[in-house]
């Protein structure tokens, strides 16, 4: 079976107030924006129809803010178990109970991600304090109702450094999946963005916690796509292994597998960076993706840097880290460490 995802935030309301986050990247909201029942029931509804168009099935990663505060949380999930859509959630510790888990497992949820940002004064210095410990508690509540636990964490200068000891304590204390993704700096906090030998030299330390703890039951998510770029040089990835037919195979999935839909109905090629194609209470989704907005995130020819690396087709970085970063998403990726020399490019 083949999913397709798709990150929906159904509401802007969160109990934190994270030093990363894009929602108040501009500063807070008067009023949190939320989208209406009637509203989510027609984004269910083109959702199901782009997929039967593409021969895939929907899988649904439900966040905000903190998708348990829409008030009509509980009538989603219902309305998505008739379906039997597959469901996981992006959200906070606060409001996990035993009898929550238990009631979402009920409803269809299969995963529950929640973020660490470091270790216990990093992270609460970064969310908010008690959320550390929050966070390691609701760990085996979820387990405990059969939902796999996913920890993400975010990784900028603030917290780069704990990142290898954090892998232990996500280990320690039996998270399912455990992964980290970059800051996506904007040119006025560029400070925040880790140089390439630093986030280089945190991968291997990863690397080698991963291997340390390979049968500990954790899945390690090798998620950001310059884990390609590390384990190429490791001798743990040949791109010789795929056919040369021009296809691509890995990498970022920006135009190629993934949506985001905002809570007014906005369509995005990534959250993580402005890049709206249209509206799913307004437009065909399967229209919006094979369309000629989307087809501006496929043109991997205008990689500047990564158009001459013979990874091209396998990584290419984190397009929105170098959007941020330079303003373009076409621009190097800032903590690529790959040097691409005339021989490369002509390659």
């Amino acid at each position: 079976m083949t999913y397709f995802a798709f990150q929906w935030h159904i509401t802007e309301a969160c109990d934190q107030r994270c030093k990363h986050c894009y929602i108040y990247a501009l500063g807070s909201r008067a009023e949190f924006r939320e989208m209406s029942f009637e509203d989510m029931a027609k984004v269910i509804d083109n959702i199901k129809a782009f997929c039967s168009k593409s021969g895939r099935e929907p899988y649904l990663y439900i966040t905000g803010g903190d998708p348990i505060l829409h008030p009509r949380f509980w009538d989603l999930l219902e309305l998505l178990k008739k379906d039997g859509i597959r469901i996981a959630l992006l959200g906070n510790p606060f409001h996990l109970t035993p009898e929550v888990c238990a009631r979402m497992k009920g409803l269809g949820v299969v995963k529950y991600q929640l973020s660490l940002d470091g270790l216990k004064e990093t992270h609460d210095r970064i969310r908010q304090p008690g959320s550390y410990d929050s966070t390691m508690a609701a760990i085996p509540m979820l387990r405990a109702a059969g939902i796999d636990v996913a920890i993400m964490s975010t990784v900028s200068k603030w917290n780069v450094s704990e990142i290898p000891s954090l892998v232990d304590e996500v280990v320690g204390n039996k998270a399912d999946i455990f992964a980290f993704a970059r800051y996506c700096p904007s040119p006025a906090d560029r400070d925040t963005t880790c140089s390439p030998a630093e986030y280089r030299d945190m991968m291997d330390k990863c690397w080698k916690k991963y291997l340390q703890y390979g049968d500990c039951g954790t899945t390690f998510n090798l998620k950001d796509h310059l884990w390609t770029l590390y384990r190429y040089e490791a001798g743990d990835f040949d791109p010789d292994d795929y056919p040369d037919d021009g296809y691509v195979y890995d990498g970022c999935n920006c135009g190629n597998s993934h949506l985001t839909i905002l809570s007014d109905g906005s369509v995005y090629a990534c959250r993580r960076m402005e890049s709206k194609v249209g509206n799913a209470l307004e437009e065909d989704l399967y229209d919006l993706f094979t369309g000629p907005k989307m087809d501006a995130y496929r043109v991997y020819e205008n990689f500047e840097k990564c158009s001459g690396c013979e990874l091209l087709r396998f990584c290419r970085g984190c397009p929105a880290v170098a959007k941020g970063y330079h303003g373009s998403m076409y621009a190097p990726d800032p903590q690529c460490w790959k040097v691409i020399g005339i021989d490369d490019e002509s390659s």
